[in-house]
């Protein structure tokens, strides 16, 4: 079990993040800066959208370029959410900085409200969003999206510095939040190959060896015959969500210390890192997900058995350390 002291700072840090502390006794009442409340208020939009576009899911039984009209819609929403739950989480451990984190979650708000109204109009059209350049105002609307997203990686790298710097902090959350932020740039940085892609077409495409638009995987539409470059872009983006969340499981379900906590949490920076990597190179070599070759899946027990053994040397290192110490 956690000390008292562990267990005040992981409660102070969440009452911040969440921004639901309980004031002491003839304390003024602090409001939540600017930034966290554009967040709430873009999060409970983002959200309604959400299901807006999961009820036209299930009634609007049109296909466009082989899938449910409204997936998409449903996959960027889903994704959209997350991320502004996750990074008004993220901003609350920040101090200072107020002006800089307004102009963040101002920025981070109005491209993720321009890509969604562009997404939907395009489904209400009947057509596709990305990569497509049938018009000039489809390719104008394409080109002005990939822009505007550019923004929000500029916007996620610049948290990661806030963050970085940022003293004062569980050592283990810390390192959750700091390596989800790093992996989520490779993420989003993977998805540069899409727009290059053009084995898919000529304003390339997400499909590796064919046209965009063939068999897919259920709710993920993933490619089931060529490779898919959005399963990597995936994987590390939600690295976002999936490290800190680790992060604090350690720290509440475990009796392990800080440092202990931090190496694992960096082995699972790095395992997640080389997973990103790994699906890359699989799916720009054209291979399905569900198909690999015998080179992909000896890659990938090489990466599993590498991550295995360094987190067993952390925590066989940690044990002989206790013993050290009673003995």
């Amino acid at each position: 079990m956690w000390d008292a002291g562990r267990r005040g700072t992981l409660a102070g840090m969440t009452s911040i993040a969440i921004a639901t502390a309980t004031p002491r006794a003839g304390a003024p009442v602090q409001s939540p800066s600017p930034a966290l409340r554009i967040l709430s208020l873009a999060t409970i939009v983002s959200a309604v959208v959400l299901v807006g576009a999961v009820t036209a899911l299930l009634l609007d039984q049109r296909l466009i370029d082989g899938a449910p009209a409204w997936l998409k819609p449903v996959k960027f929403g889903i994704a959209i959410t997350a991320y502004l739950v996750t990074l008004r989480w993220m901003l609350g451990f920040v101090t200072g900085h107020r002006r800089l984190l307004t102009v963040l979650a101002i920025v981070t708000t109005a491209v993720f409200a321009f890509e969604t109204a562009w997404i939907d109009t395009q489904v209400l059209r009947g057509t596709t969003s990305h990569f497509n350049e049938a018009t000039a105002g489809d390719a104008a609307a394409y080109y002005a999206a990939g822009g505007a997203i550019s923004l929000v990686f500029l916007a996620t790298m610049v948290v990661g510095v806030l963050l970085w710097r940022q003293r004062g902090l569980d050592a283990g959350i810390a390192a959750g939040i700091r390596w989800g932020l790093a992996v989520s740039v490779l993420g989003m940085a993977e998805a540069i190959s899409m727009t290059v892609n053009r084995t898919a077409g000529d304003s390339g495409g997400h499909t590796v060896g064919a046209p965009d638009g063939g068999p897919g995987m259920p709710l993920t539409d993933w490619s089931l015959l060529h490779g898919d470059l959005r399963v990597a872009h995936f994987v590390g983006l939600h690295a976002l969500q999936a490290l800190p969340i680790l992060a604090w499981l350690l720290a509440r379900t475990t009796r392990l210390d800080g440092t202990t906590r931090v190496r694992l949490v960096r082995i699972a920076a790095a395992g997640t890192a080389g997973l990103v990597v790994l699906l890359w190179w699989q799916a720009e070599r054209g291979q399905a997900l569900l198909s690999p070759d015998a080179l992909t899946l000896t890659a990938g027990a090489a990466l599993a058995a590498a991550v295995g053994t360094a987190a067993a040397l952390v925590l066989m290192l940690r044990r002989r350390a206790a013993a050290e110490s009673s003995a």
